[in-house]
């Protein structure tokens, strides 16, 4: 599940590429969802039927029926900044999880003990 919420900016890019992405080619348009689902996090998959092209009257019918709603570039900037921080937040949570259960290392301690270990091999050889 991407975004709901953009601001008219984004509504005119995303359009824009809706446009591009049904006028190109098959490659063409692989290469335009992905920049809405990285740069937008626009899935159109969230907003159309399946099976069916999805345009930009597509975007503006999602926009009229509520599904998709505008805001003003500050609040869209803040909820961004939000969403950055939560996937961080769970991105460290979920690593000191796998640490914890033994899943993965801490690449940092281990590297800090290889250094000590290296260290105290140097020192005895002098």
């Amino acid at each position: 599940m991407g975004r709901n919420k953009f601001s008219q900016h984004e509504i005119d890019i995303i359009a824009l590429l809706l446009r591009k992405k049904n006028a190109g080619t098959r490659f063409q348009q692989k290469e335009i969802r992905h920049q809405l689902r990285v740069n937008f996090e626009f899935n159109i998959s969230d907003f159309n039927v399946q099976g069916k092209a999805f345009g930009d009257e597509d975007l503006h019918d999602a926009i009229r029926r509520g599904a998709i709603q505008i805001l003003d570039d500050a609040t869209i900037a803040d909820m961004k900044e939000k969403r950055k921080r939560d996937r961080e937040r769970d991105k460290a949570l979920l690593q000191k999880e796998a640490e914890a259960n033994g899943e993965q290392t801490d690449w940092k301690k281990a590297l800090e003990e290889w250094q000590e270990w290296e260290n105290s091999t140097t020192a005895q050889q002098s």
